[in-house]
């Protein structure tokens, strides 16, 4: 049997949403767990719980061959003997502390020689020579993060929980670090369990994702599985996918799928049985936006519309377009200004039938 990762906790704050989770997923060396949602849906609250820094009220949770937790039997493990490394949001370094200080924190048990050995090799695996007597408030947020999660690593965990490890930094960095932080986690072959709301970092790091919504895991399974096949509407909405609408299938034939949407009719790959009424997902991403009387594309989906929203996203532009429900593109700017969108601007969406992902709708 796989060794595996079992959570099945319930957790209650007073006045704020319960947390009643239930998951599991084979642990491999290397393998990188995403607890991805957005912000209150209890992805920290697991992690503590995983961690031993929250008590949930009742159920389990096992590593591997060790229970840590079992309300029913009364089996609680302090988190100095879960053998973990846990980096915090903020990194909650000691600032009186050198950048070796930190490191060397969790080596008590190692003699002055074997921690010294230790430190030097967490500094080298880290890119922090030259640094080992900075002090964090000297350090880059870049470099204070390496400090962190050297320091995590440093007592050879058997599990590393990390919460929104990138969050503290500015866009450019953080866009960079993600796949040096891949690169090191595989570099460990240490199992890891990350917290992140972002998705281009969920894709990055993670092997498998569990989506939490309002304390519920959702859905379990491969970014890219999750992504572009969420198993329900609420998973739809929580990954990103803009565009959720509700439809009616009314025809298959030739592995292609006829869905009527309000007054506008759909064509979407029909992927097994598919019940009569579906929720219709089509990510930004996909939708392509041309001046009406353009010559058409290969796209089986072309909805004329007008404009009914446009936010910056910095290089990019999230059009909102009303073709009898709400269609979200996402293009550049350059684009937008080429096309001349402003509110009211009428404009065709194209998209290709396999962009339209169909979800039983109960």
């Amino acid at each position: 049997m796989a060794a595996e990762i079992i959570v099945d906790v319930t957790k209650t704050f007073p006045g704020r949403t319960s947390i009643r989770a239930s998951f599991r997923y084979p642990v491999e060396s290397s393998t990188v767990l995403i607890l991805f949602g957005p912000s209150g849906s209890g992805k920290t609250t697991i992690l503590r719980s995983v961690a031993g820094l929250e008590w949930p009220e009742e159920g389990t949770i096992q590593f591997v061959s060790r229970t840590w937790l079992d309300t029913a039997s009364r089996i609680t493990v302090p988190p100095q003997d879960r053998h973990i490394g846990y980096m915090a949001q903020d990194y909650a370094l000691f600032p009186n502390y050198s950048v070796a200080g930190n490191i060397a924190y969790g080596l008590g048990d190692l003699t002055p020689a074997g921690r010294t050995a230790r430190v030097q090799e967490m500094v080298e695996l880290f890119h922090l020579t030259g640094l080992e007597d900075a002090r964090p408030r000297e350090l880059s947020g870049g470099q204070q993060q390496r400090v962190a999660l050297a320091r995590a690593v440093a007592p050879r965990p058997q599990l590393l929980l990390l919460d929104e490890p990138l969050s503290a930094l500015d866009a450019p960095t953080r866009a960079q670090l993600r796949g040096e932080l891949r690169g090191l986690l595989k570099q460990l072959s240490l199992p890891s369990i990350i917290v992140t709301h972002d998705w281009a970092e969920a894709l990055t790091l993670g092997d498998v994702m569990a989506v939490m919504h309002e304390g519920t895991i959702l859905q379990v399974g491969t970014p890219q599985e999750v992504f572009s096949r969420p198993a329900n509407a609420d998973v739809a909405r929580v990954v990103g996918v803009e565009t959720v609408v509700q439809g009616t299938l009314v025809d298959v034939r030739e592995g292609l799928a006829t869905v009527r949407v309000g007054d506008m009719s759909l064509t979407a790959v029909a992927a097994g049985n598919i019940s009569s009424d579906v929720f219709v997902c089509i990510r930004a991403e996909d939708v392509t936006l041309e001046p009406i009387g353009a010559g058409l594309t290969s796209a089986r989906n072309h909805l004329q519309g007008t404009v009914g929203a446009v936010a910056s996203l910095g290089a990019l532009a999230r059009v909102t377009i009303d073709c009898g429900f709400p269609l979200v593109a996402v293009i550049t700017r350059s684009a937008l200004t080429e096309l001349g969108l402003t509110i009211g601007t009428a404009v065709r969406a194209s998209f290709k039938a396999g962009s339209v992902h169909l979800i039983p709708r109960r």
